[in-house]
């Protein structure tokens, strides 16, 4: 089906002389350092901020942790109720002598996985990321390395993990938008286990603790996930929330206060529902335009479109948002869905997108006598 340009498209049939690798600032801004925002249905992000760079993400790391977790679950390596030894090297380096966040684990006691997993998620214990760790690989450091290993096999490139608790080493670290991808994967992969993340509260030793995240209890729909912070870091969260049929997730990072975190935050998950859209563009099959044919037995062959082509954005950029096809003429013969144009997409704030574009139809050359006649009238016609 043709579709043609939307009201806040601009088509072309050539490449611009000097097509920036970065579409313009968009209209929204915030004073998080880094930050994401994602639609989590279509995956598609909505605002970015220096997001793509790897940074040191403190105890969102735990998200990764627990997400190992899940996955140990979901294969049947360990069950709920498998029970971990809380090793003095735990207790030590993630327990209450170490000034860090905890669980308050005792030294040599036996733990339920689903409990450490509550640990994890609700109390930020380091305690807990390190009894699972060496429970699950052996040692911190073998888990670390299967974490980088499976971030990796996820896509999320920017990923590398020296540890299981989101400790600052200078190589570990991972960008706010992989972040981002973590989280929507994990809660589509597991969503029995979820949940955790919305709990307020839970209590260890008889020492109860609240769920960190400034989101709770604050935003209608926010269900999760993490927040973190050092020295390095700063103070970050990803957070989710879900809001009718739509569920948003935004990454922060870089605050340089608990308080302004939880300003931030708040800011940023209004702004996600109320003031950004997601438009689709165009739809699987879509005929976009004509290429010009050269010696072929048609002068023009028109270009589909093989996927849809949506675009999150704020909706105050809307009228920025272009959708320019690149081609130059083709010589035939031509196969149908071969690729013989480009469509560039470009979204205020983010990086240019390229998409496919493909002939409709087989396009036969001209004989060798249409040939030499179409040569000799060129030359006539100069």
């Amino acid at each position: 089906m043709y579709r043609p340009a939307l009201a806040f498209l601009c088509l072309a049939m050539t490449l611009p002389a000097a097509m920036p690798a970065f579409a313009q600032d968009s209209g929204f801004k915030t004073k998080a350092p880094h930050a994401v925002i994602m639609d989590f249905e279509t995956g598609e992000i909505l605002y970015e901020k220096d997001a793509r760079e790897p940074m040191a993400p403190a105890s969102m790391t735990k998200i990764m942790t627990a997400d190992m977790v899940f996955e140990a679950l979901k294969n049947g390596t360990v069950t709920a109720d498998t029970e971990f030894q809380v090793s003095e090297e735990a207790w030590r380096r993630g327990g209450v002598k170490s000034g860090s966040s905890t669980m308050f684990l005792d030294v040599n006691s036996s733990v339920r996985v689903e409990d450490l997993l509550r640990g994890i998620i609700i109390q930020s214990g380091n305690d807990a990321c390190i009894v699972v760790a060496e429970g699950l690989a052996g040692s911190e450091t073998a888990f670390a390395d299967q974490m980088t290993a499976r971030a990796q096999e996820l896509g999320l490139s920017s990923a590398t993990f020296r540890n299981a608790t989101g400790w600052p080493h200078p190589e570990h670290q991972i960008s706010a938008y992989d972040l981002a991808r973590l989280a929507a994967h994990s809660i589509k992969t597991y969503p029995e286990f979820y949940s955790i993340y919305s709990e307020k509260s839970f209590a260890w030793n008889k020492i109860p603790q609240g769920n960190r995240n400034p989101l709770l209890g604050k935003f209608t729909g926010a269900d999760g996930m993490k927040t973190g912070s050092t020295e390095a870091s700063g103070y970050g969260l990803v957070g989710s929330a879900k809001r009718g049929a739509d569920r948003r997730i935004v990454v922060i990072n870089g605050l340089n206060s608990k308080s302004e975190r939880a300003d931030v935050s708040l800011r940023l998950m209004r702004a996600a529902f109320d003031q950004f859209k997601v438009y689709e563009l165009y739809k699987k099959g879509d005929i976009i335009g004509d290429v010009e044919v050269y010696m072929g037995k048609a002068d023009k062959v028109s270009v589909r479109i093989d996927k849809d082509v949506k675009a999150g954005i704020y909706r105050g950029d809307r009228s920025k948002l272009s959708a320019v096809m690149v081609s130059k003429p083709v010589s035939a013969p031509i196969t149908a869905g071969e690729h013989i144009a480009d469509m560039i997409v470009s979204v205020p704030g983010r990086t240019e997108q390229k998409i496919a574009l493909y002939s409709t139809e087989d396009i036969k050359a001209k004989s060798a006598i249409s040939k030499a006649w179409t040569v000799l009238l060129n030359k006539i016609r100069g």
